[in-house]
């Protein structure tokens, strides 16, 4: 896959109706996010904030996780809709995530990010991440899980906490730092979430898992 010339985000697979009939938990997840029409919503953010919206690329690589115990969205409650960004989103979970993130630290299939990393997750809004962990399966484009635990909120009755995911582009630390960490602070620039579409989808490729599918396409 060649990411082509100033190619644009198309959501003409990625409507409402098939997200729900592809990605059914995290259809859940977004109605739960709100008491508006997320249908409307959702909608609005294809016309006005397509860049934001496809950070949720994030969570069709999550669905190909397997933790211990389900995926990532199984323990996904809610997503800060108005705090979608290009290259991560916000949203809250059950603090048995957690404890699953570790079981699959312990399992190798994830690494624990070391302490200079979570200061770079520190966020105005959030706070400085408590723990982090990244997926260690591919090459490039793996799932990283910060979690910021000092922050709760109650969803039908369980104190829930922020959990950040994003995904970097190279699995290296020295290559992460050097041509994606540094160069975005020198820049003020964001992972780009159509690098990370191309390289997730040919990691994926490479493994020979079920295709990458976010639903939309770049064109």
């Amino acid at each position: 896959m060649l990411l082509p010339h100033n190619g644009t985000f198309h959501f003409a697979g990625a409507k409402w109706a098939n997200v729900v009939e592809r990605y059914p938990k995290l259809a859940t997840v977004l109605q739960n996010s709100t008491t508006a029409d997320i249908s409307q919503i959702y909608y609005l953010l294809i016309e006005n904030s397509p860049s934001q919206l496809a950070c949720l690329n994030i969570s069709a690589a999550m669905t190909q996780i397997f933790l211990p115990q389900g995926t990532p969205l199984d323990y996904l409650k809610q997503i800060e809709l108005d705090d979608l960004r290009p290259d991560r989103f916000f949203g809250w979970a059950s603090p048995a995530f957690v404890q699953q993130a570790r079981m699959a630290t312990s399992q190798k299939e994830f690494s624990e990010q070391p302490e200079i990393d979570l200061l770079l997750h520190t966020d105005p809004k959030y706070g400085r991440a408590t723990s982090s962990f990244k997926q260690i399966q591919f090459g490039e484009a793996n799932v990283q899980l910060t979690f910021h635990e000092n922050v709760t909120k109650q969803i039908g009755g369980e104190p829930c906490i922020i959990v950040e995911p994003d995904s970097d582009y190279y699995k290296d630390p020295g290559a992460h730092a050097l041509l994606e960490v540094i160069p975005n602070a020198l820049t003020g620039t964001l992972s780009d979430p159509k690098v990370v579409y191309v390289l997730r989808w040919i990691a994926g490729q490479r493994a020979g898992i079920p295709e990458f599918d976010p639903l939309y396409t770049i064109e």
